[in-house]
């Protein structure tokens, strides 16, 4: 099983940064929660501060432990951990995603989300 960070960053207005998958991706076109792969050792919390830094230029603060979902892809299965994030400074440069938008929960399902991440939709929805 492949173990995933994913961060829902909070911009300090009530919006959240989500990500559209590039050409080339699995999920091609789906919006996500950006974040990546644990390397060897790596904490979530570590995880996210490097992929976020790495593919979108951004430095955020993992502060809060979200949710986990376990979602078989056919050829892959993920456990997703998703943490709660503050946005710290940087201007969104993309490497592995074509568009980001800044949303307000009750706008997140105007968009088609990977399926490892709905889940976390309907928990953020509840929390309005």
């Amino acid at each position: 099983m492949l173990e995933v960070a994913a961060a829902i960053i909070e911009d300090g207005t009530g919006r959240i940064l989500i990500a559209r998958r590039a050409k080339g991706k699995s999920q091609v076109g789906m919006w996500e929660f950006p974040g990546g792969k644990l390397e060897p050792d790596e904490s979530p919390e570590e995880c996210l501060r490097r992929e976020l830094l790495e593919e979108m230029g951004i430095v955020i603060e993992p502060y809060a432990y979200f949710g986990v979902n376990e979602h078989d892809y056919g050829t892959v299965t993920i456990r997703l951990l998703a943490y709660k994030a503050k946005f710290v400074s940087g201007d969104i440069m993309l490497t592995d995603h074509d568009a980001y938008r800044w949303v307000r929960t009750e706008e997140l399902g105007e968009y088609m989300f990977a399926p490892a991440d709905v889940p976390f939709l309907g928990m953020l929805s509840s929390e309005i």
